[in-house]
């Protein structure tokens, strides 16, 4: 089952290069799974973070269960884990839950 979350809707495999890697805007992705308590966790704060950065900043998630060869593409083996696109390049890669004002800090500089 995907869950579709508002401000932070979710890409496949399918979709992946015409809504990520050809924005024009830096996209950061999701890779999360039903399953993973930390991603249930990081929701609410990515879903905050997208409505109030919505003018720099896209967000979109990526179930790994359902699209497998956009995970193995990107060597994404831990959940969730956050991938921040430029340019259609990763320039970012962060691991695990964490804080909202720490999520922030750490995209200050990239985006």
């Amino acid at each position: 089952m995907t869950t579709t979350r508002s401000a932070v809707p979710t890409v496949t495999d399918a979709t992946f290069a015409a809504e990520v890697l050809a924005g024009e805007l830096p996209v950061l992705v999701e890779f999360t799974a039903a399953w993973c308590p930390p991603c249930r966790m990081i929701a609410p704060v990515l879903e905050e973070i997208a409505v109030e950065e919505a003018h720099r900043l896209r967000i979109v998630q990526l179930d790994v269960d359902t699209n497998p060869a956009t995970q193995a593409a990107y060597g994404v083996m831990s959940m969730p884990t956050l991938l921040l696109f430029r340019g259609g390049e990763p320039v970012k890669v962060m691991v695990g839950a964490r804080p909202k004002r720490r999520l922030l800090q750490e995209l200050a500089d990239e985006v």
